[in-house]
This record gives structure tokens, C-alpha cells and sequence, in this order.
């Protein structure tokens, strides 16, 4: 699972600000108001050498009011949580009692934490960061969030020494699993399909949302072959969002799509399709992760009405159009046969290796059949390609004037390869890189003979 890491310290010290730096996103707000943050943040951080959950969380104060205490509360579950602890400072304003009460916390969680001094821009870090030694959490790190400068190697340093995840460490006396993370709304199924995957009642499935409070990873073999599922607590809308043990389920849905091979999101039929069912879908294929869509409960829907919601669902989940979708009931266990099905050949699709030779052709007819455009009235030129990756599958084209390959050809060369390598299910990523001129730089290999040779040529070929 990807480690967490909490952001945690006083108000107004610039938690929102590292947290967008370190998740290259503008997901929490930032103002110069103390207390703007008061509930938590949590993005994926890929800046570093190896990834991680990050939560912005309100500011921390001694003496706290009614929504202070609320404040508190969320942050003591987020140290609770969390792996690692950063405590973010103000470098202009110097030590404060809130600093101290903050590092007071800290050290009574037993956590490991590291002291970042924010605001350091234009000062010299070591000098600023010195008379929070204090602290005694260690040695402080200068930080200048807003000029996203040290942010990287803050987030290396609070994973260094971090040990990797038991689970993801290969075992030799265990098969290969490929993990199936199942997904969605609370009360929509999930461990309900699980159970029939299973072929038993191995989860607890009650007809009351928020069943299950955790992530929960369950061992089974189906055909000889060795798989993992993963049921999540349901994600709600974050207005619904009400007990503190709720809104980490959503950090847990998180980590189980990171580690997961394929995710099956689970859709209520008797619902319209919601934003965070939208939602839920577009992270998956952000993750790169191969997808399948359950549509359960159909067997609830009179048979007059499931034309028009199947039109609906179609239409709302547009965007995925590539991504097999099976309307089941996991209670019953209709459809559910044909679902498994449609996992295995997605993991297949996203898995897939693909040789240079055949990317290359697949890439020669595209462009015969649908040249690319000119860029200032020169033609760009794509060469070949070959595999840079996979889970999901990454194609590497090589050419000329690749930087100015529109979107939309990049997408249609994304559909060519989809349907060539019949990569159902998975996201395609398609990546160019531009070739070098190898005698860039170089001074002219010719002689200063051969070069007067070539100019008398060249005023002969133009009279």
C-alpha cells in the first residue's frame, strides 16, 4: 500500500500550499486566513522517489472553541494514520507556544515526523530553520511552498528509512496474485459481489451503508490461477461525510486502487449515475489502472425501464467507453460469471507485451491512412514505435516535430493501438519523443576542401 504521509502543524503556516506543491494540484484551498482548512485534503504525490498519500489537515491550536476541537479531532486521526508526519512551520514568524504544543503531539504519537520551516524564500534556509531545533523533532528542513522550492527533497526525506509495504513484497513460497480492488458508493454491493466471487459468505454485507470501515484484501483461487480482491469502504459525497473514521475509508480506496491490477467499480441501477461514481471511475484511470464497470442490483429493474438506464449509464460514463460494463446482480449471481470473465482479459489486456515490429506497422498504416497534420507547412514524421511500459500499456513513438502532435491525433493513434492489441478495459498512454540530430553541436565533418567542392557543385546545379 502507498505509505501516508499527514501534513499537520498551527494555522496559517502554509499546509495547503506544500500539499498542493507536493501533489502537483490545487485541490485545497489557500488564502491568507488562518483556519481555512478545516476539514482534511488528501492527494497521491508522485514528485518524489517513490510515491506516496499526502493529507493537508486544519490548523492545530491549544485552546480550541467548538469547530477548534473538530479541528484537533480530525488531525489526531490523521497522525493516528499516518506512516509519517511532517510538521510545517513559519520561518519568518520563529518558534511559537502553538509550535510547541503541535510538537508536543508529535512526540506523545510516537510517530516519526520531520520539521519543515515554510516561508524561507529569500533568506537563506539553514539560517531560518535554526531556532526550530527546539522543537526537538530532529533536523528542520527549509522549505518555500509557494516557489515549490525543496518540496521534493522534503517529501525524500520524510519516506527515507521508510521499510517497503509487507504485502508488496514479492514471496517465493506464494503464487503471484493479481489484485482486483472493488469499488464504490457505500451500499451499492461490494461485498456482496465479493461473496459470490468467493463463493461464500466471507464479508460481512448488510443492507445499511458504511458496512465496511476498512480496506480488507481476501485470498481465493479460481481455475488454478491465484488472485487477491480487495473490497473498500463505500466513498461518500464529502458533505455526507459525517464520523472521522469515515472519511479516512477514502485514503484506503486510494491506496487499494494504487496497488491493485484491475478495479471493478460497482454502480447502483436503482440510481442515476452520480458525480462520485464519475468521480470514482476517472481516479481509476488516472491510476493507469485496467477497469471493468458493474452495474448491480438489475435484477430490481422492471424490464420497460432498463433501456433507458442503460442509455443514461452509457452516456454518463462516456469518457470510459473502452471499459467492458456488465449489468449483474451479485445477489442472485446473474452476470457475475461473464464480469470475472471481462477481468481476466482486461489484467490480460494491460499486461499485454507488444514487439517493436508490430507497433511500428500498426504506426506505418495509421499514418498512411491518416497522415498527420502539417506544422507549418512541414509534415511531422513519425518513425516507429515500441513499448515503454505496462499495467497500463505505454507506446513510445519516435519522430520529428513530435511536440507538435495535436491531442486529437494522439488519441486517435490511441484507438488504433487499442483495437490492433485489443487492449479492452485498460487506459493507453501514448508518449513522443523527438529524434536527435546526431551532428548537433558538432562542427562540420567536411574538409575545407570538400566544402569548396560541395559549394562549386551546388552554383552549377542552380544555373
Amino acid at each position: 500500500m502507498l505509505p501516508v504521509v499527514a501534513l499537520i502543524g498551527r494555522p496559517n503556516v502554509g499546509k495547503s500550499t506544500l500539499f498542493n506543491a507536493m501533489t502537483g494540484s490545487r485541490d485545497a484551498l489557500v488564502a491568507d486566513l488562518p483556519g481555512l482548512t478545516r476539514d482534511r485534503q488528501y492527494g497521491v504525490a508522485r514528485r518524489a522517489s517513490r510515491p506516496c498519500i499526502v493529507v493537508d489537515t486544519g490548523g492545530l491550536v491549544e485552546r480550541a472553541g467548538e469547530i477548534e476541537r473538530l479541528m484537533v479531532a480530525q488531525t489526531e486521526r490523521a497522525i493516528e494514520q499516518a506512516d509519517r508526519l511532517i510538521v510545517v512551520v513559519d520561518g519568518r514568524a520563529g518558534p511559537t507556544p502553538q509550535d510547541h504544543f503541535v510538537a508536543q503531539l508529535v512526540r506523545r504519537s510516537g510517530k516519526p515526523a520531520i520539521v519543515a520551516v515554510n516561508k524561507t524564500e529569500g533568506r537563506d534556509a539553514a539560517s531560518a530553520s535554526v531556532d526550530f531545533h527546539e522543537l526537538g523533532l530532529g533536523e528542520p528542513v527549509g522549505v518555500a511552498a509557494a516557489h515549490d522550492q525543496g518540496v521534493v527533497a522534503l517529501l525524500d526525506a520524510s519516506l527515507a528509512d521508510l521499510p517497503e509495504d509487507a504485502a508488496d513484497a514479492p514471496d517465493a513460497s506464494e503464487e503471484p496474485r493479481t489484485r482486483i480492488a472493488v469499488i464504490g458508493r457505500p451500499n451499492v454491493g461490494k461485498s456482496t459481489l465479493i461473496n459470490r466471487l468467493l463463493g461464500e459468505n466471507r464479508l460481512v454485507a448488510y443492507d445499511r451503508p458504511g458496512t465496511t470501515r476498512d480496506a480488507v484484501l481476501v485470498p481465493f483461487e479460481r481455475d488454478g490461477e491465484h488472485y487477491a480482491l480487495i473490497d473498500t469502504a463505500g466513498v461518500r459525497r464529502r458533505a455526507r461525510i459525517d464520523e472521522a473514521i469515515e472519511k479516512f475509508s477514502v485514503i484506503k480506496t486510494l491506496q487499494a486502487i494504487e496497488s491493485a491490477h484491475v478495479v471493478i467499480v460497482v454502480v447502483d441501477a436503482r440510481d442515476t449515475v452520480a458525480d462520485q461514481d464519475a468521480s470514482l471511475t476517472g481516479i481509476v484511470l488516472e491510476h493507469g489502472r485496467a477497469l471493468v464497470l458493474a452495474v448491480n442490483k438489475w435484477d430490481n429493474i422492471p424490464p420497460e425501464q432498463r433501456d433507458a438506464i442503460r442509455s443514461q449509464f452509457i452516456a454518463r460514463m462516456g469518457f470510459a467507453d473502452f471499459a467492458p460494463v456488465h449489468f449483474i446482480s451479485a445477489r442472485h449471481g446473474s452476470g457475475v460469471g461473464e464480469l470475472f470473465d471481462s477481468v481476466r482479459r482486461v489484467v490480460a489486456a494491460a499486461m499485454r507485451e507488444m514487439t517493436t515490429p508490430e507497433l511500428t506497422r500498426v504506426l506505418e498504416a495509421a499514418t498512411q491512412s491518416h497522415p498527420p497534420p502539417l506544422v507549418r507547412g512541414r509534415r511531422i514524421k513519425l518513425r516507429y514505435a515500441h513499448q515503454g511500459g505496462r499495467n497500463p500499456p505505454i507506446v513510445v513513438i519516435h519522430g520529428n516535430q513530435t511536440e507538435h502532435v495535436p491531442d486529437a491525433y494522439r488519441r486517435y493513434l490511441v484507438n488504433v493501438f487499442r483495437k490492433a492489441f485489443d487492449l479492452a478495459g485498460t487506459p493507453v498512454e501514448v508518449v513522443f519523443r523527438a529524434e536527435q540530430n546526431p551532428f548537433a553541436g558538432k562542427r562540420n565533418p567536411l574538409t575545407p576542401r570538400q566544402r569548396r567542392k560541395r559549394k562549386r557543385l551546388i552554383r552549377r546545379a542552380k544555373r
